[in-house]
């Protein structure tokens, strides 16, 4: 019965995903990555690779962690709800998302200063998934999405302040360690495929009684089987005969 209800996808992508996060984690701690090598540096050629391996990096336990599980969550409904394009959305959401933090400018908002920056994590991806979400309901209008855009924002509505420089909420001793850029670059781009795959995938369904003026006695089924099963109730009935004045002229002669 489940597996008539939830997409083999919905399963496997999430636990593919989570065990290439923690492997790529597993490598950091034996040495294979270290630096800055494998995170994405703008503007630079050697962070280029980033793109594709920064997702896979993180800086601690708790980082892996705070990213393991959304990236579960949101990848479980992407597969489960777009199927159609969820591989799309998800691959080009990550490059498109890693290559758009790698051509912004990493320039400290409040000094100007060029800063040479090493960008690790799955955040921007969560951004991605969290953006279409949202938006893949809107656009398409249709009430199950719409319920899903719903289920987003009541988990992950805090998302959207992730999107600005901590320093602009809080007095910092030293610049904040979270890429705010790597989380806007996730939620441009995952509007965009919102709007760019809004034709794709289950759309909203009209009735025909949403449609005005509209009736067809061979659409109507319930009607149909009354008539089948009620044959009686459709035979013409006997009229009394209107009266005619004419036809009382005798009795009306004897008064």
């Amino acid at each position: 019965m489940i597996r008539n209800i939830i997409h083999k996808k919905a399963i496997l992508a999430p636990i593919i995903m989570l065990a290439a996060m923690w492997f790529g984690f597993l490598l950091q701690h034996f040495g294979f990555f270290s630096s800055c090598f494998g995170a994405i540096i703008p503007l630079l050629p050697e962070g280029l690779l980033g793109i594709i391996t920064s997702p896979l990096l993180h800086g601690n336990i708790d980082h892996i962690i705070g990213n393991s599980i959304p990236i579960v969550f949101l990848l479980f409904l992407l597969y489960q709800f777009y199927p159609e394009v969820a591989t799309k959305v998800f691959i080009t959401g990550w490059i498109s998302s890693g290559f758009l933090l790698w051509i912004l400018p990493p320039i400290d908002i409040f000094s100007g200063e060029y800063l040479y920056t090493c960008t690790i994590g799955a955040s921007g991806i969560v951004y991605v998934l969290a953006f279409f979400l949202f938006f893949g309901g809107v656009f398409r209008w249709n009430m199950k999405l719409l319920t899903i855009s719903l289920l987003v924002v009541l988990y992950y509505g805090s998302l959207i302040w992730g999107m600005f420089p901590e320093e602009l909420f809080y007095t910092m001793n030293e610049p904040s360690r979270i890429s705010w850029q790597a989380h806007l670059s996730g939620a441009i781009i995952g509007s965009i495929m919102a709007f760019v795959f809004k034709k794709y995938g289950e759309k909203k369904k009209k009735y025909i009684w949403e449609f005005p003026n509209y009736y067809s006695e061979k659409d109507d089924k319930l009607w149909q089987e009354y008539k089948e099963n009620n044959p009686d109730d459709f035979m013409e009935l006997p009229y009394k005969k209107r009266d005619d004045i004419w036809d009382h002229l005798e009795e009306l002669r004897k008064k």
